[in-house]
């Protein structure tokens, strides 16, 4: 099959996602378009929401509809790092001799729900780092190769931080994208009643397969990126940082430190796939400008004065989109 042929199968292969998540979450179709972004570009997903907004569910049901290995680990204060990513244990031979043999932990999957992630202590979190950017474990010298696709979806709730530990800045920045849950409305509570108080019980079944999924990635990859866009991605992630030249007033106030390379790689990334799922083979400014707020708002730090003044991340990075200077001949999408 030629590229067009590929991109329109991959196309299908995202709204179909979408629509079979959709016969179980109702609602939240950003957060759901947000979540197959990331899943087709090859990145990880943090999503922050209150209690009982369907965030583990919807990850439960994103697993129902691929046909990949899922596992949960329910992050609690008492969560150590053997119990993510597992431990040598004695195994005893049918000779009688006694070896060691690493046990894997559920970390060896291929979907991994880290429900309530901030739940965990610093030092168990950092256990996730190298499984989530190289796909690979270390344990007792000895390297561990994941199976791909692998994708690490976290939850975490923003309300009650008693007993709760911030995400070390390295992991933050290893999510490809941080997803605001919204509350339902009057509408969809009311399908969520229909759904769920009566004696119909809704789920998804798997659509998409391993092969499918990989070939996407790999064609996500081909979608053309201009190097008028490529340089508009650039400025926009040092506009983050307050102490590079030609920064503007809003960095320089409110902003302690700005995005990462690894932020202007999932910037590019999510502008391909907005622009492949809306039919186009070239990424325009407008597919960059969508994904801005998700890709960026946790690759970016805002100080005491910010916070003072009542400066979220979102509202540093629109007025950042605001200041950077367009190319028109890349505006098209």
């Amino acid at each position: 099959m030629n590229f067009e042929e590929r991109a329109r199968q991959v196309r299908g292969h995202f709204f179909s996602l979408s629509e079979e998540i959709g016969k179980v979450i109702v609602g939240q179709k950003g957060v759901v378009e947000g979540i197959l972004t990331c899943l087709f570009a090859g990145g990880n997903v943090l999503l922050e929401g209150v209690p009982g907004l369907g965030k583990t569910l919807l990850v439960r049901t994103l697993s129902q509809a691929l046909d990949l290995p899922f596992s949960r680990i329910q992050f609690t204060p008492d969560l150590m790092p053997a119990d993510i990513i597992g431990t040598e244990i004695i195994h005893l031979e049918e000779n009688g001799q006694r070896t060691m043999r690493f046990q894997k932990g559920p970390l060896f999957s291929q979907i991994v729900l880290a429900d309530e992630i901030n739940r965990a202590t610093p030092k168990t979190q950092s256990a996730l780092l190298e499984a989530m950017q190289e796909h690979r474990i270390t344990v007792a010298g000895k390297t561990y190769s994941l199976e791909e696709p692998f994708i690490v979806l976290a939850t975490q709730n923003p309300l009650e931080m008693e007993g709760t530990y911030l995400l070390p800045e390295a992991q933050l920045d290893r999510f490809f994208m941080k997803l605001d849950v919204p509350f339902t409305t009057r509408e969809e509570l009311n399908r969520i009643l229909d759904r769920t108080t009566s004696t119909e019980e809704a789920s998804a079944k798997a659509i998409l397969k391993r092969e499918d999924l990989l070939a996407a990635r790999r064609v996500i990859r081909e979608v053309v990126a201009t190097p008028e866009v490529k340089d508009y991605v650039t400025r926009v992630v040092l506009a983050t940082h307050p102490e590079v030249e030609g920064a503007g007033e809003t960095a320089r106030k409110y902003v302690r430190w700005g995005a990462s390379p690894r932020g202007a790689q999932a910037l590019l990334l999510a502008g391909k796939v907005q622009a492949l799922i809306a039919e186009r083979y070239n990424v325009s400014i407008h597919d960059i400008q969508r994904v801005v707020l998700p890709v960026l708002r946790h690759r970016i730090a805002v100080n005491f004065e910010a916070q003072a003044d009542g400066i979220t991340e979102d509202r540093v990075l629109k007025t950042i989109l605001d200041s950077v200077e367009t190319p028109k001949a890349a505006l098209v999408g």
